[in-house]
């Protein structure tokens, strides 16, 4: 039996435990000896939920998404609160701050990123080190942060979020939603200014009001203001201060590529990879996920493209014995780069054998606000071109209900939906697989009717995940085979371990079961 290939994964989040899920086959068959290094003293979890664990939503066990012992019994040699201090590239291992070297065949980045940290008086600004923030202010990515914020809602308490996107809407509402005060601060004339046009941002900043949401548009901020050495106020540009029990930062994230800048590998927005995720030419450095850099793009940030490289890596590993020379040799039956599993791929990894995706729409997870976008919707009304274009708006604002489609000859290249979750489904579908629009638009918006016919029955090959690419079909045979929970769907077949944007129909589906009558 020939020797198993020493793989050695750096990052123990949620990419990385796919990567070593799809590994176990080989570790079993004794093809593969790998070791895992985690900086965190937890195994992975799912980061996009931290917030409803914080808010006490969700469990911190129900995010979870590997199990140390169970993989070290498994044989994978599982280090958590491993910290690595560089990759020596020439002999071939890696170097941990103790000291203790760890040898490599192949090495894999899985570091995925950290958040940005403003550039505000108080904060200790280190673009590539890991952030210290003083007491009060958290950047809500781990569960520590979590706990965090938990103590805030619990007491009643006044969270300040600085930052207008997706992640801060939804930390914002969680946080009104759960019996606390939150402010969001941001740049712009309203929250999502990249997936919205002006009137859907000032309807969508009208339901975050009425929510309880107090915005602060238009802010600069500038320093962190402590009492005590904790977080007090957030001062702002026009020296205006906005006081608050906790600071959350989420103004966005940035690729942890220091260790591979540091051995000498390409690096900016990134680790640089080719189209078959490799960051050498020797076939022997990888990296997959919010570190990687495909061709010079920058990682997507969503969990699905993540998923989608682990799981082609872990094929290509398992099918390729590290080369004796430094070129590789041509691949077998591959394709030529990782396909996407998810309609979500922002930067889906560009090949001649595969069609060009279009952005993924983006959900905004929010009870009592149904908000979808997806693609450029910055057209007006009356622009229009050579290419077809063609921009229909339907709004009412009373009811809370705004829709803006943008197309081209006929197919939906962009549009945002606000109040309308019926007819916001059917356009993710034709957004998303490129479809035509009916000739009458109105079409849509009849979906919304209480009293209209319910939208067919979706297939059982029809994805209902789309962060892990699990069917209809799928969901309902994890359901008949005996889950009840989205935990043991997702346990079952993963669906609902992503984003969480399909908890809700996952939800549905269990309910509907309960409800189906007994044959006699």
């Amino acid at each position: 039996m020939s020797t198993p290939e020493r793989v050695v994964v750096v990052g123990f989040g949620p990419v990385a435990a796919r990567l070593v899920e799809d590994l176990l086959p080989a570790v079993a068959a004794g093809t593969l000896a790998l070791t895992v290094l985690g900086a965190e003293s937890r195994a992975a979890y799912n980061r996009v939920l931290v917030a409803e664990v914080a808010v006490g939503r969700t469990a911190a066990g129900a995010i979870a998404l590997a199990d140390a012992d169970e993989l070290r019994r498994a044989g994978v040699d599982v280090r958590l609160g491993a910290t690595v201090r560089r990759v020596d590239r020439s002999r071939r291992r890696v170097l941990l701050d103790d000291g203790a070297p760890v040898p490599y065949d192949r090495l894999v980045f899985a570091t995925g990123a950290r958040p940005i940290l403003p550039t505000l008086r108080g904060l200790d600004f280190a673009p590539h080190a890991e952030p210290r923030l003083p007491e009060g202010v958290a950047a809500l990515r781990d569960l520590d942060d979590a706990d965090l914020l938990r103590r805030v809602v619990a007491d009643g308490g006044r969270a300040v979020i600085l930052g207008g996107g997706v992640l801060g809407v939804e930390a914002a509402l969680l946080v009104q939603e759960h019996g606390a005060q939150a402010v969001l601060v941001h740049h712009g004339r309203h929250p999502l200014p990249r997936h919205v046009d002006d009137d859907a941002g000032r309807l969508l900043a009208h339901r975050l009001c009425a929510a309880g949401v107090q915005l602060v548009s238009e802010a600069r901020a500038v320093a962190v203001q402590r009492e005590s050495d904790r977080f007090a106020a957030l001062e702002l540009a026009d020296g205006a201060l906005v006081p608050g029990d906790l600071l959350v930062l989420s103004v966005g994230v940035r690729a942890r590529d220091e260790l591979a800048a540091g051995c000498g590998l390409a690096t900016g927005n990134g680790i640089h990879v080719d189209g078959r995720l490799r960051a050498d030419t020797e076939d022997r450095v990888f990296a997959i996920g919010d570190c990687a850099a495909v061709d010079g793009a920058r990682p997507s940030g969503l969990i699905g493209p993540g998923w989608a490289q682990a799981e082609w890596l872990a094929a290509y590993l398992t099918r390729h014995r590290t080369p004796p020379v430094p070129a590789p040799g041509p691949a077998d039956t591959l394709p030529a780069v990782p396909p996407s599993a998810s309609p979500e791929s922002v930067d889906p990894l560009p090949a001649a054998s595969l069609p060009a995706e279009p952005p993924g729409a983006i959900l905004l997870k929010a009870r009592g606000l149904d908000f979808t976008s997806g693609g450029d919707v910055s057209p007006g009304l009356w622009d229009t071109d050579a290419g077809g274009r063609r921009v229909s708006i339907w709004a009412d604002p009373q009811r809370g209900a705004y829709c803006k489609m943008v197309t081209e000859d006929g197919a939906l290249t962009g549009f945002v939906a606000l109040g309308l979750p019926r007819t916001a489904a059917e356009l993710v579908l034709l957004y998303e697989r490129g479809r035509e629009l009916p000739a009458d638009r109105t079409t849509l918006f009849r979906l919304e009717d209480p009293v209209a016919a319910p939208a067919a029955e979706p297939g059982p090959d029809e994805v209902l995940c789309r962060c892990s690419g699990a069917t209809h079909g799928q969901v309902a045979t994890a359901r008949e085979t005996g889950c009840t929970t989205v935990e043991e769907v997702g346990r079952a077949c993963r669906a609902g371990t992503g984003c969480g944007g399909c908890r809700d129909r996952i939800e549905a589906v269990l309910r509907a079961a309960a409800r189906e009558p007994v044959g006699v």
